[in-house]
Order: structure tokens, then C-alpha cells, then sequence
């Protein structure tokens, strides 16, 4: 039998990426800190997934088990897997990293001539690539040498949103119907061909781009414009005439820009555009706008999903303007509880408006003037 291990028992790793492995055939590992959550896997040996759009499904996972993800045994795991998968968040990868290192020394030691790929499923770029190099830092030369020659470390684009939820079962998850999987073929190790649900691209860029330019950036804007007019949910935000529509004009703004650097179809971007919106109004998924607004100076950085696609745009001379609206309900972001939000109001204090983008984001001259206007005209 197949065996994937899945760093990450949340609801990322539960409602998307294991759900997907387990359909596929493979038994499933959940390697995690969070006790009570492995304790019920362990236990119940299933849980549910409930997919929620026009037409509901439940769908039952099973074959599966878990362990403590600080388990110095964890290792041995890695021995008969095919797929490791991280579904952690970027700040973790460094910190698993030592075990990723102790399972490959183990196949080695083991004499396994077989291949694995490990497939960071974060919301990042090219997170696999990032955490190869936190665990080739934890190898020694020869155990170096061995994952050379039989680990993958493919980088991904995944999408899927799945929010907050409770249950009397502390494993069952909700997701919306729509996901996204594109794993990059150059990666990849072995004769691995991918599995339902996902797709094996031969170019990564154009999909990471249009994930965290055209859907996460317009589903952050969303939040942040609903956070400056009292919304308290996505679905609240969108349906709001006057935020639906600068959205759309973000999106308009990103498609453009995106169809000039990559060669998208502009009816193809408009169709993925559309999706988006739809996903957003989704009415069973309550995703509050704090959640979607957090961290605001990682998304306002100069390559992430508010600022990248803006100065994309300039670079091909295309309209601003909605993402100079956007740009200045991220930096309104005000929230007591957030540390970065905390950090961007501090910052704007010190240095002013104007200061503190140009830090932050590198914007300056007329398109900072825009945020500016656009920031007074909403404070």
C-alpha cells in the first residue's frame, strides 16, 4: 500500500491535501503537535469532509492514523512513504526540517533505492524549494548525495479555501468545492504522475502568479475594504456594491498585467476572475475579514499579493487605480490583536503615509501619491 505523510493535521492538511491522498489510494500519516486532534484520529480511525457550495457532499476519510510530529520515531516513517506533504505554514518549515533530515538519513540507512517527492503545500512561493534547503542544511554529504539521486522536492500552487469550523469531532473539516493543486514536473523525482486533483505543470510561475496576484490579493482587498466599512465576513464584504466593485477593478487590473507577462487568454482570466467572486459569495463559508486581513506587512511586501501585481501593472504602463485603493485599506488594517498590524500602525505613525509604503513596499512617486489619496479619502 501507498504511504503519504502529511505535516500538518489542521484543516488545510485534513480538508484538501489529505482528503486528496487518502481518494487517491495512499494510506495517510498526519504528523502534528496538537494531541487531542491525534487522539481522535487515532481513535475514530475516519472523519468527515464536508464540501459546501450549490450542492453539499459529505465525504468520509479513512485510511489514516497519526502521530506526534516531535516523535523522534516519526523518522522511521519516511522508510516505506512515497509522498511527505507540509501543510504548516511558512514560519514551521525550518523548525520540521531536522525531522525531514533524519527520515532521508533513515531511507539511506535503510538501503532504499526507491523514490520520494516532499511537496510543501503552503501558501507561499516556492515552498518546497525553501524547505529543501532548510533540510540540506540539517544532511550530511553522503545523506546529500542520497536525496540527490531519490528525493524530489517539487514546488506547488494550492487552492482551497477552507475556513474555521466546528463539529462535535474535532477532525471533521468544511471546504468549498473548488481546489487547486499544480505541482512543477522539474521537481519531481521518479515516475510520480500526480493524482486526482492534482495537475503536473511544466512552468510553475504563470500559476503561482495568478493564485497570489489574482485570487489571494483580491481576497485580501476584500477583507481589508470590509474591515474599513464594518464588515465582519468575506461574503458580507463582496456583496457590498461599492466593494464588489473595486475588486472586479482589481482583478481587471491583475488580468491585464497577467495576460501581458505570461500569455493568459484574457477570456480565460475573466472566467478565473469570476470564480473567484462566486467563491467568495459562497454562503456557507463564514471566513471573517480579520482572518483574511491578518499579517498585513507580509501581504504588503514588494513581491507579495497586494504590491506585486500593482507594480506588475506599472510595468507595463496598465491602470493602478483600483490597487491603489486596495493598497491603502491594507495599510488601514487596524487591529490591536495582529502584531504586524500593530507594527504597520506604529510605522505610519513614525513616518507618515507616504514613509511608511515606501519601506514596506517600495512605492513612491505617483502611485504613492494615489494610496495616499485614496487612504485620506477612506480614513
Amino acid at each position: 500500500m501507498n504511504k503519504a505523510i502529511m505535516f500538518g493535521g489542521g484543516n488545510i492538511g485534513r480538508g484538501f491535501i489529505g482528503l486528496l491522498l487518502e481518494k487517491a489510494g495512499y494510506h495517510v500519516l498526519f504528523a502534528d503537535v496538537f494531541q487531542p486532534l491525534l487522539d481522535a484520529i487515532n481513535t475514530r480511525k475516519e472523519y468527515t469532509v464536508h464540501i459546501v457550495d450549490e450542492n453539499c457532499e459529505d465525504v468520509v476519510v479513512s485510511n489514516i492514523s497519526a502521530m506526534n510530529s516531535t516523535a523522534p520515531e516519526l523518522a522511521n516513517e519516511f522508510v516505506d512513504a512515497q509522498l511527505v506533504t507540509t501543510a504548516v505554514g511558512l514560519t514551521i518549515l525550518p523548525r520540521i526540517a531536522g525531522t525531514f533530515a533524519a527520515g532521508i538519513a533513515a531511507r539511506r540507512a535503510a538501503g532504499v533505492k526507491t523514490y520520494m517527492n516532499i511537496i510543501a503545500c503552503e501558501n507561499a512561493i516556492r515552498a518546497s524549494s525553501q524547505l529543501k534547503a532548510h533540510v540540506y542544511d540539517r544532511l550530511s554529504d553522503e545523506d546529500k548525495t542520497y536525496a540527490d539521486e531519490f528525493v524530489g522536492f517539487p514546488d506547488c500552487v494550492v487552492d482551497r479555501i477552507v475556513p474555521p469550523f466546528r463539529s462535535e469531532n474535532i477532525t471533521d473539516v468544511m471546504v468549498e468545492r473548488h481546489c487547486e493543486w499544480d505541482v512543477e514536473r522539474a521537481g519531481i523525482k521518479g515516475d510520480f504522475n500526480g493524482l486526482n486533483g492534482m495537475e503536473i505543470v511544466d512552468k510553475l510561475e504563470p500559476y503561482l502568479e495568478r493564485k497570489l496576484y489574482g485570487f489571494n490579493g483580491p481576497h485580501c482587498i476584500t477583507a481589508c475594504l470590509g474591515c474599513v466599512k464594518g464588515h465582519n465576513t468575506i461574503r458580507q464584504s463582496i456583496n457590498d456594491p461599492e466593494i464588489e466593485k473595486i475588486v472586479t477593478g482589481v482583478m481587471a487590473e491583475c488580468s491585464a498585467a497577467l495576460c501581458k507577462r505570461h500569455g493568459f487568454a484574457p477570456e480565460a482570466m475573466a472566467a478565473y476572475s469570476a470564480t473567484a467572486i462566486n467563491r467568495f459569495r459562497n454562503p456557507y463559508l463564514v471566513d471573517e475579514v480579520k482572518r483574511v486581513a491578518r499579517e498585513p506587512m507580509r501581504k504588503l511586501a514588494p513581491n507579495d499579493r497586494l504590491v506585486g501585481p500593482m507594480k506588475m501593472a506599472m510595468e507595463y504602463d496598465l491602470p493602478v487605480d483600483n490597487y491603489a485603493i486596495g493598497v491603502a485599506a491594507a495599510m488601514l488594517y487596524d487591529n490591536p490583536e495582529d502584531p504586524q498590524s500593530v507594527q504597520l500602525q506604529a510605522l505610519i505613525a513614525d513616518k507618515g503615509v507616504i514613509g511608511a509604503l515606501t519601506e514596506i513596499t517600495g512605492i513612491a512617486g505617483e502611485a504613492a501619491e494615489k494610496v495616499l489619496a485614496a487612504y485620506n479619502s477612506m480614513k
